[in-house]
């Protein structure tokens, strides 16, 4: 009986040890895929801001946008996010206007001001594009932030693909790469386990310094 045990106990073990391994593999695999389809619109996720100042993180993401927009992928950027309690902006204002100051017109910018963590944005955002008959989309987001927006929204039913910044904090050191890809790693596994896409994460909000990984979201 004892012997069964072990084996069960083996088993398991070898069983989670596949699932961390191949979603980390698929977080870093995504990470390096770039997909730039011609689609309805761009959709840059939410970071931290600071009175109206995108972090580093989330200017990265933005710039990267406005690349892609001048390069005709999409005609219109939509930034996401509300804002932390007692800001005075939301991360989608906040994105706004600093891709209006990046030369991107003002009426091909659509801030969705709604949602504290990835899905809430992106449930936001299904809800605008419904409405408008949009049907695709490109993410834009950090590297290792790929493969759970894009699951996400594609379980939301959004057609949709990643292109990911190659510039900010997050892409810098080798250290930070491996702590987000196992931050992704687990955030991934506890969303598909559970359906909520702060499992597992540390609240993320404006609140923290404007260091290296201060400006990255749940």
């Amino acid at each position: 009986m004892s012997r069964l045990l072990g084996r069960a106990v083996a088993l398991l073990v070898s069983v989670l040890l596949l699932v961390v391994v191949g979603t980390a593999a698929g977080v870093w695999w995504t990470a390096r895929q770039d997909d730039r389809p011609d689609s309805d619109a761009l959709v840059v996720l939410g970071a931290s801001q600071y009175d109206g100042r995108p972090s580093r993180v989330f200017a990265a993401r933005l710039r990267h946008a406005a690349a892609l927009f001048d390069q005709g992928v999409a005609p219109r950027v939509i930034t996401l996010g509300a804002g932390a309690p007692g800001d005075r902006t939301t991360e989608a204002a906040a994105g706004e206007e600093f891709l209006v100051g990046l030369g991107v017109p003002r009426e091909r910018v659509l801030a969705v001001e709604e949602g504290t963590n990835t899905l809430e944005s992106l449930e936001a955002y299904r809800e605008v594009a419904r409405e408008r008959g949009w049907d695709s989309a490109v993410l834009v987001t950090d590297p290792w932030h790929s493969l759970r927006t894009r699951t996400m929204a594609r379980d939301l039913g959004l057609e949709a693909e990643t292109s990911p910044t190659r510039s900010g904090p997050i892409v810098q050191t080798r250290g930070t790469q491996v702590r987000y890809i196992a931050r992704e790693t687990a955030a991934l596994i506890a969303y598909r386990l559970t359906g909520d896409a702060g499992a597992g994460l540390a609240p993320s909000t404006g609140q923290a310094g404007p260091g290296v990984a201060a400006g990255a979201r749940a």
